[in-house]
């Protein structure tokens, strides 16, 4: 939340637009860490005093307004949230406000749900369903709402459009937490904030919402079985929303014109991917229409399998891998849903590849081929083994060759790591791979950052987030061989991972349980996956509440840069014929697949004294 005050007050501040704005910005850069989009300052510019002269107008002066409240574990953003006392009942009321500018807005291609407006490039959603979706996430995420999920309202409102300049907005069904007023309807806009809240001070209420707990994030796995067998889970937010409608646009356009269609969908850690690819697979298959589900990760598609599907081995069935589709029919099904597109291979062949195969067509070639509407979801700075090269362009460029429609989705908020976007721009900083290098962390209330001086200290301390109901998991870099062989005759895990006098199994190999230790498909998943300390290729796609790393010798701080070590990873995708700057890129994204994990929280170790130093000087140290 940039700011709260009641709309009097707020309404007085206006008056002087300049300097709200000024304040706003001031507050946007202290808590994000980067200044505003132009666009944004002209919103709050003109938007707000549109709101506070209307609560005003309304006699409902003494109402709480949040401006631009950060919706729980997540990076998005409601416009403003309205504080105070119902009128009827005279228990806590809210009213979620999406404020917009438009001055007109229609469906795109006939779906309402899709909107084109003159000045945004790509289909935005519908602001009906936008703050629907706000109110569904929110009520899902604060506990002060879990006893009372009727307290909350949703209106857009669009001060500055006509009625008939937005009309088409309307095909989306309108109910209590999504609603719509135009310029034209003000009149009725008032009646509707007075139908919600009462001419009475709504600072307790506001006290409320700030200050309950926020539930856990549903955790991707444990809700995948009734996503894909039974009904949705998960609420998708904006640019989600519209990546989600785009794909099912794309089936109908396909299904009526019989002409392939390509999606690609971009976003970095948390951005709702997987999600995504979820929603689309589980809406299909209850419609009855043909769609698998393909990932290039084994841990991802085993864990999917085992969840998923289990005791209905079809549902088992629409899991596969990338290099699955090598004979498969052009089109032999309506939807491919690649998720963690950025693990493509340059082909699918490999060394138990029959000869007659072995044709050398590209991957991405082969899927595209096999689905009417082939769905790509990626975020190109996860690539963190030799040889994976899902990129935008590769696709757009396999999509050209062969002349089939390509579309791009991006989605920019995310929701791992508390919803922190400072966070991760802070691992990208700190890693060098994007911004001006490591800077100090300054806490933004969204996730906890420590560091610790022995990797005792780290288990401990995750021990203890785990004692209180939390999840957790260890990972460190690949700088530990790992113990492939298990044998019946062993009584204890090997010591892989060993840190002077401490040490700890990696994840287990293979696809069977040992010991009371999970296979490494589910190390992210099962509770028993704690005792093992987890590689980029088994944390990659998955997320837990506590994250702890460990930084190993491939990757040090000396003076005032990071260097690079290949002769200490133990990683055996790299070959003598990687190039040097290949494994120093390849390394730095490692760390940050395994530093951007955590839902609640992160804590680092190095196994290095200089860089455990530099460490400290940027981030508090876990007591």
């Amino acid at each position: 939340m940039l700011f709260r005050e009641s709309a009097a007050s707020l309404a007085n501040r206006t008056r002087l637009e300049s300097r709200l704005a000024e304040l706003l910005s001031e507050n946007f850069l202290h808590r994000h860490g980067h200044k505003p989009h132009a666009a944004e300052v002209r919103s709050w510019e003109r938007s707000i005093p549109a709101l506070t002269h209307a609560l005003v107008e309304a006699g409902l002066g003494e109402v709480e307004m949040l401006l631009e409240y950060g919706l729980p574990l997540t990076s998005k953003r409601a416009d403003v949230v309205l504080a105070g006392v119902h009128p009827v009942s005279g228990e806590p009321s809210y009213v979620v406000v999406e404020l917009k500018q438009w001055t007109e807005a229609q469906p795109v291609d006939d779906d309402p749900l899709r909107c084109s407006v003159p000045s945004y490039r790509e289909p935005v959603l519908n602001p009906i369903e936008q703050v629907r979706g706000y109110c569904d996430y929110l009520v899902s995420f604060n506990g002060a709402l879990e006893q009372s999920p009727d307290s909350v309202a949703g209106v857009a409102f669009l001060h500055n459009a006509a009625e008939v300049r937005v009309s088409g907005l309307r095909e989306v069904e309108e109910d209590r937490r999504g609603r719509m007023f135009t310029a034209d309807q003000r009149g009725a806009f008032l009646d509707f904030l007075r139908s919600k809240l009462a001419a009475k001070p709504g600072a307790a209420a506001a006290d409320d919402l700030l200050q309950a707990r926020v539930r856990p994030s549903k955790q991707l796995m444990t809700v995948a079985a009734n996503e894909v067998r039974d009904r949705e889970q998960f609420v998708l937010l904006d640019e989600q929303r519209v990546a989600y409608e785009t794909v099912m646009a794309a089936v109908r356009r396909a299904h009526r014109s019989n002409r392939k269609q390509v999606v690609v969908v971009t976003g970095g850690p948390g951005s709702g991917k997987s999600v995504i690819a979820l929603s689309v697979l589980g809406d299909l298959y209850r419609r009855g229409v043909s769609a698998l589900h393909a990932t290039g990760s084994q841990s991802f598609t085993k864990t999917m399998r085992k969840v998923a599907g289990t005791r209905k081995p079809e549902v088992q069935r629409l899991f596969r891998y990338f290099n699955s589709f090598m004979e498969a029919e052009p089109n032999g099904i309506e939807v491919l849903v690649c998720d963690e597109a950025h693990r493509l291979r340059k082909t699918s062949a490999n060394r138990y590849t029959k000869a007659s195969l072995r044709t050398g067509r590209p991957q991405v070639a082969e899927l595209i081929d096999a689905a009417r509407v082939p769905v790509f979801l990626l975020d190109q700075h996860q690539v963190v083994r030799p040889g994976e090269m899902g990129t935008v362009e590769q696709i757009s460029q396999a999509a050209a060759e062969q002349g089939v429609d390509f579309t791009l989705v991006k989605l920019d908020s995310q929701f791992r790591c508390g919803g922190s976007d400072a966070y991760l721009r802070w691992v990208t900083g700190l890693l060098g791979l994007e911004g001006e290098g490591p800077i100090e962390w300054e806490p933004d209330g969204k996730l906890e950052l420590l560091t610790v001086d022995s990797p005792q200290e780290l288990e401990e301390f995750l021990g203890g987030k785990r004692a209180l109901g939390y999840g957790a998991r260890l990972s460190a870099g690949y700088c530990w061989k790992w113990t492939t062989k298990i044998t019946p005759s062993m009584t204890s895990l090997p010591p892989d991972v060993v840190i002077g006098n401490w040490s700890r199994p990696w994840n287990l190999y293979g696809d069977r349980s040992f010991l009371g230790a999970p296979p490494a498909p589910l190390w992210a998943t099962e509770p028993a996956g704690f005792g093992q300390v987890g590689c980029v290729y088994t944390a990659q796609g998955f997320e837990y509440d506590w994250s702890g790393v460990i930084i190993g010798p491939d990757l040090v701080w000396r003076t005032d840069r990071w260097v690079a070590d290949r002769t200490a990873s133990k990683d055996p995708s790299f070959t003598k014929a990687t190039p040097d700057d290949d494994v120093d890129r390849l390394i730095r994204n490692t760390y940050k697949v395994l530093l951007t994990r955590g839902m609640i929280g992160t804590v680092v170790y190095s196994t290095d004294a200089e860089t455990r130093a530099k460490l400290r000087s940027l981030i508090p140290t876990a007591r």
